[in-house]
């Protein structure tokens, strides 16, 4: 195979790619009153080979990579209760032949099945050691414990590193090789931004393609001055791991704030309206705490009459429905 820009750095092979772009046909039916000629599509990243799916195996590969290569026995991971990661963390130790060790802690409200079901059920399954925390200052305190005289590897929050964007740097290649393959160019690809990280890759891989500005974010955690600046700092270090020329600078950065709602995974009715819009249209399935909010921006730029027309959209599906059972009431189903 010929050398890529990816070549330095390990790989441990958690999916076959690519995963699928498709058409949202029933939706754009739904909305074609505000639609100015859009056309929108999906990038399944909540489909994949372990764990159930989701954008943050992208990321794992190359620290599970690095984790192998350190010779670590035991993945220690921390983050809320319902987190993605852990889940996908213990699916992808289970498939290494590692330990895992996570803490989890609730986030306010979260309670009975919360507590069990949805991610935190998965991740025992999948053999992981899983202890709910009281709170997040009990973090520090069960990473020191956790490794319990093996060699561990200690997981960023969120999975999210420079080195864990360049999943996400090879995801803005291999959207490019698929807009060829389709014959199309997309305008805006929008995505959810959390812990910054996978955006942060997009924005770095389309860099290396001459294309700025591409890339918009929706926060779900942080305000958007704090997200941008997160963003801007992993996607000029991702950049850097890449060798890429020139420099990205804040300019490249868009992240919207305004439908995260009243804190990181509360739930919101937009976010609400959009993931049943989605559901009930196409079959596909959004999580309350991050897809859904970046859907509920997306729809809110359909309906800005400013906005350029003819577009092509590409919304990335980052996953985390098994997240959904801990939400059960909120969803009113």
């Amino acid at each position: 195979m010929p050398a890529t820009r990816f070549d330095p750095y390990r790989r441990a092979r958690l999916f076959d790619g690519p995963t699928p772009i498709q058409r949202l046909h029933r939706l754009e039916a739904a909305l074609e009153p505000v639609l100015r000629g859009a056309r929108l599509f999906v990038k399944r990243d909540d489909l994949g080979g372990i764990g159930g799916g989701g954008s943050k195996l992208r990321k794992l590969e190359f620290l599970l990579g690095d984790a192998m290569m350190q010779g670590a026995e035991v993945l220690v991971g921390v983050g809320p209760l319902q987190s993605n990661s852990a889940r996908l963390a213990a699916a992808a130790a289970a498939r290494l032949g590692l330990a895992c060790e996570l803490g989890l802690w609730p986030l306010e409200g979260q309670a009975g099945e919360a507590l069990v079901s949805g991610n935190v059920l998965l991740g025992r399954l999948f053999g992981a050691r899983v202890q709910v925390l009281p709170d997040a200052s009990a973090a520090p305190g069960f990473i020191a414990a956790a490794a319990q005289g093996r060699k561990s590897y200690q997981l960023p929050p969120g999975a999210s590193s420079p080195l864990s964007a360049l999943g996400y740097a090879d995801c803005a290649l291999e959207i490019a090789d698929q807009e060829h393959a389709l014959g199309l160019r997309f305008d805006r690809v929008v995505i959810a931004n959390g812990s910054s990280a996978s955006q942060a890759g997009l924005i770095a891989g389309f860099a290396l393609l001459g294309r700025r500005r591409l890339v918009q974010g929706f926060s779900v955690l942080a305000d958007a001055p704090v997200a941008e600046a997160n963003t801007l700092a992993l996607a000029r270090a991702c950049h850097a791991l890449l060798r890429g020329e020139g420099e990205i600078t804040a300019a490249d950065i868009r992240v919207d704030d305004a439908w995260r709602g009243p804190g990181y995974g509360r739930t919101t009715a937009e976010s609400l309206d959009a993931l049943h819009l989605l559901a009930r249209h196409e079959g596909l399935l959004l999580d309350p705490v991050y897809s859904a909010k970046a859907f509920a921006g997306l729809l809110a730029h359909l309906r800005d009459v400013a906005r350029p027309r003819n577009e092509n959209l590409l919304f990335v599906m980052t996953g985390g429905t098994p997240a959904l059972f801990g939400y059960q009431s909120a969803l009113g189903t």
